[in-house]
């Protein structure tokens, strides 16, 4: 059984950092995409970062020079660096695996699923999150 199991999340003031871990468990860390998402309340779920299995990452463009996200395939461990948080930020973060996802502008989300644009779903394995709070 494949396991994502999120934490570091917290509350913090603007401007503060975070730094998320996401423990993966159940295959082997170096074949898969994986990708942090967040969701705030009344608002779909949102890819902000992915990490391919070659070590290239992107970026949504509200996060951009914000986060960072990296991986340690021998610690099976995920992060997400979070610098110059911002209210907007506020959210429950999750992270999530795929061997071939689309790229993070080809994936939309919908009650706590996501797909391609032609429907297909995309990232099968998910952690249950970790709530980041970012106050003014």
């Amino acid at each position: 059984q494949v396991h994502l199991v999120e934490s570091g999340g917290g509350s913090v003031q603007a401007g503060g950092s975070l730094r998320l871990s996401c423990a993966v468990s159940g295959y082997i860390m170096g074949s898969y995409s994986f990708a942090w998402f967040r969701q705030a309340p009344g608002k779909e779920r949102e890819g902000v970062a992915v990490i391919d299995s070659d070590g290239s990452a992107d970026y949504a463009d509200s996060v951009k020079g914000r986060f960072t996200i990296s991986k340690d395939n021998a610690k099976n461990t995920l992060y997400l660096q979070i610098n110059s948080l911002k209210p907007e930020d506020t959210a429950i973060y999750y992270c999530a695996a795929d061997r071939n996802p689309p790229p993070l502008n080809g994936v939309y989300c919908r009650r706590g699923y996501c797909y391609t644009e032609d429907g297909i779903e995309a990232y099968t394995y998910w952690g249950q999150g970790t709530q980041v709070t970012v106050s003014s």
